[in-house]
């Protein structure tokens, strides 16, 4: 089945059951996809729905270290429970450790020494971790901490 038509019946899933805070993420999440339908005038395949998860969950992620700056714990939890409901439906997410190797491996490929080179390997890192459903935010920290010994 298609990613975007499991989001759409798994929607009417939780409508039927009653659950409120699913049914409202994923209803947000139906909205941006037809948003995002409009804006290219076609149909999404399931590589756009995935970028578009992905960019919803960014977007609570910025949220709650906004959220939790101004000691609104209840907003930040309403947050994380959307990602979790978001995340679902995402590949599962690299962990720091492949990350961690690939930028290595990225690295010692392109020859970069110093933070100047950050540009190139965040490139080439975002590109071999393309699949993997990695966090920019993770992978940009981790190549930061490897060049700037």
């Amino acid at each position: 089945m298609e990613l975007g038509k499991k989001i759409v019946a798994d929607l009417t899933a939780s409508m039927k059951a009653q659950d409120a805070a699913r049914t409202s993420t994923l209803r947000m999440v139906k909205a941006a996809m037809m948003n995002r339908q409009i804006e290219k005038g076609s149909e999404l395949d399931d590589d756009d729905v995935q970028k578009l998860l992905r960019s919803l969950v960014k977007q609570r992620r910025d949220s709650i270290e906004q959220y939790e700056k101004a000691n609104r714990q209840e907003l930040a939890d309403k947050e994380k429970s959307e990602i979790v409901v978001i995340e679902a439906y995402l590949p599962q997410s690299a962990s720091p450790e492949e990350i961690e190797s690939v930028v290595l491996s990225v690295i010692a490929e392109t020859g970069a020494s110093s933070i100047k080179d950050m540009g190139k390997v965040m490139k080439a890192a975002q590109a071999a971790l393309a699949g993997k459903n990695a966090d920019g935010k993770i992978v940009s920290d981790i190549v930061k901490a490897k060049l700037g010994k």
